[in-house]
């Protein structure tokens, strides 16, 4: 049987202090980086990325500064049997931030001692172990 892939952007948003914020779709468990699938009228990973952060969190994406860290895939945390696989960005933005569309929490985590919170395998296991590595 083939995997069945979920293809995502995601985001690495850090605050002053270089927590991450992480968020909580509505009805799930585990929290994770906000983001999204690509939609038809995309034109690249970037616009994908700025079009699912203002949907979600009400905030603006900068383009400028964007760096790409990486793809990676995990087991998906919301969709049973499929993968899915993340093209993650660290992208400065500007708020306020709001819990909108899907999102029905979010929070800022320590990427080195994220605490007790239920995380998504993809954040936990290569987002947050990459960001804790890197210099802020």
């Amino acid at each position: 049987m083939s995997e069945r892939i979920i293809r995502i952007v995601a985001a690495v948003i850090r605050d002053k202090q270089g927590k991450v914020l992480m968020v909580r779709k509505r009805g799930a468990a585990v929290w994770q980086q906000p983001g999204g699938k690509r939609d038809p009228g995309d034109s690249d990973d970037l616009h994908t990325l700025a079009r699912e952060l203002h949907e979600e969190l009400g905030c603006v994406m900068r383009r400028e500064g964007a760096r790409w860290l990486g793809r990676f895939s995990a087991p998906a945390a919301n969709e049973f049997g499929y993968v899915v696989e993340a093209e993650v960005y660290e992208v400065t933005v500007d708020g306020p931030f709001v819990a909108r569309a899907e999102i029905e929490a979010m929070c800022w985590v320590d990427p080195v001692m994220p605490g007790g919170l239920s995380i998504a395998q993809l954040s936990r296991e290569s987002i947050l172990p990459l960001v804790a590595g890197v210099a802020s």
